[in-house]
């Protein structure tokens, strides 16, 4: 029996179609992304729709939230096969397991901890297809921001030394009101060209907090911080998750733990008791980890985990980040 579903929307409002289909033959899953030419089987346990908040920031003042959204593929574990990003449309996936037999958990109303912390527990060799085409300018993107961003440098060093600078804070009033309008974010180089040195500078000083401990990052891109009153903060680009207090508490943070397994590594926060508290997967560095730790206070153990012990770690943690 070979049984197709497309899906119909994007992975949140405005977003282009995913260019994803799935078929069903006897107890494999086919997936196809048309948009990549990628393609894979699988035998997945379970089929899980999905929902959650994301927050990002757009400024220090000012966050949104949007909805993600899509569809995973768990093996009998609960572990994530297949993550397809976009918005299912609900009645063509019930009418689809109806004919499969394949059971399908509709979790769009769970809470989005609840999600996030199923979708970041990952079995090797998970994947994620988008079925989103790369964007045009994508590799001209760099070098024509780096181009604008030198010409606005010229344009401001050349009037700064005629005294017209008037000037220049009109034209950086009204790229501002254009970036408001537009959010084409890459033009803020030309428009702030002192971006070009600010940047470098900006990594430089986040590595140097690095290497004394201050904090500690991944290269997802994700890295911890501790504040002024003994919390954990958790960054994650623009956004920033729930604190964690440091303390004894059941939902306080004691220890760290760097596991690998299977070829999936992360971090997993834990209290006094050893249980996880917040899972981050990805990689980090043990030498790194171990500095923000002795810095900060905090236990760290670095080991390989069972199965047994990476199911237990990533779907019983309170939160994640996938």
């Amino acid at each position: 029996m070979d049984v197709q579903l497309r899906p119909v929307a994007g992975a949140h409002p405005g977003a282009r179609c995913p260019k994803t289909a799935i078929s069903w033959d006897g107890d494999v899953l086919a997936v196809t992304d048309t948009a990549s030419g990628q393609s894979l089987q699988l035998r997945p346990a379970t089929l899980y729709c999905y929902s959650y908040d994301q927050e990002f920031r757009v400024s220090s003042k000012k966050s949104k939230t949007h909805a993600v959204q899509g569809l995973a593929a768990l093996d009998e574990d609960g572990l994530v096969l297949l993550d397809l990003p976009g918005e299912w449309h609900f009645p063509h996936l019930t009418d689809f397991v109806a004919r499969t037999g394949i059971p399908l958990v509709d979790a769009r109303h769970h809470p989005s901890k609840r999600v996030r912390t199923v979708l970041a527990a990952r079995a090797p060799g998970w994947r994620r297809l988008h079925g989103q085409p790369p964007p045009l300018l994508l590799r001209y993107r760099k070098p024509v921001s780096i181009g604008v961003g030198v010409a606005g440098l010229a344009a401001m060093v050349y009037l700064a030394s005629t005294g017209m600078w008037m000037a220049w804070r009109g034209i950086s009033a009204v790229g501002r009101m254009l970036l408001d309008v537009v959010e084409a974010k890459w033009l803020a180089v030309g428009f702030s060209p002192l971006l070009l040195v600010v940047r470098p500078v900006s990594a430089r000083i986040q590595r140097w907090r690095a290497d004394r401990g201050v904090i500690l990052g991944s290269a997802t891109g994700v890295y911890l911080s501790v504040t002024p009153n003994e919390k954990l903060q958790i960054n994650q680009g623009k956004a920033q998750l729930p604190k964690i207090r440091l303390g004894e508490g059941l939902a306080d943070a004691v220890s760290l733990l760097l596991y690998h397994y299977d070829g999936l590594s992360g971090l997993v926060i834990l209290n006094k008791r050893e249980d996880a508290v917040h899972h981050l997967p990805g990689p980090w560095l043990p030498d790194a980890a171990n500095r923000f730790a002795r810095r900060q206070g905090l236990r760290l153990a670095v080991h390989a985990v069972s199965r047994e012990e990476y199911i237990a770690l990533t779907l019983n943690s309170r939160d994640a980040t996938p």
